[in-house]
């Protein structure tokens, strides 16, 4: 049995009751969803918080589904939901939920715990310049940066078409390397950081998976 129908069996049966099986099934997502939510919050205890809120949101609502389509396009869109909400609540509904991808994370949050993991200057700038990008651009750069998830997984996963999940790669690569030439502030470390990009990002990546 694939991952993909394994997933949807460990929910049945943690429906059932087996905690088992839910631990099991946490145990595969917790990676994804953690790193999701790390650099969008305001401090890791609202990170994990989030990660908590978002299993417990599939086991709400375990009765409900059906077993159809990718399990992990379920989780993300539960995690997404969360995500929301976590915003709405932060900035008491001034926005409409129509508004939510606009959000510009660097303003919305001032500060961000990869900013502390990131080491490198490059990595550190790299977290920066993401930290600006309207929040749409932002989670499909971080899936394909920090996941390595191609514009089909990243299409199944948000539900959208793959064509649109190219063109936010294209233009969120393309706004991503214009703010980092202009955080910068020194042209060597803007083109290092720009060259390196799936460099940067897997140490991002890896000092997350070790915090």
């Amino acid at each position: 049995m694939d991952d993909a129908n394994d997933d949807w069996e460990l929910l049945f049966a943690w429906r059932e009751g087996d905690r088992g099986a839910g631990e099991r099934l946490a145990g595969r997502y917790f990676g994804l969803l953690t790193r999701f939510f790390l650099n969008k919050v305001r401090n890791p205890d609202d990170a994990a918080d989030l990660v908590s809120e978002t299993f417990l949101g599939c086991t709400a609502g375990r009765d409900r589904i059906a077993d159809e389509g990718s399990f992990r396009s379920y989780v993300f869109a539960v995690a997404m939901n969360k995500l929301r909400g976590y915003f709405r609540k932060q900035a008491k509904r001034r926005r409409e939920l129509g508004d939510f991808e606009d959000i510009c994370v660097a303003s919305a949050i001032p500060r961000s715990p990869v900013s502390m993991i990131a080491r490198a200057q490059e990595g550190k700038l790299l977290v920066r310049a993401l930290r600006r990008l309207n929040l749409d651009q932002q989670i499909v750069l971080e899936l394909n940066f920090f996941e390595g998830l191609r514009g089909p997984e990243i299409a199944d996963l948000l539900g959208v078409p793959a064509a649109t999940v190219y063109t936010k790669l294209r233009r969120g690569k393309e706004r991503l390397t214009t703010l980092v030439r202009e955080i910068a502030g020194d042209p060597v470390l803007a083109e290092s950081t720009v060259i390196g990009l799936d460099t940067w990002a897997r140490q991002i990546r890896a000092e997350i998976d070790a915090s």
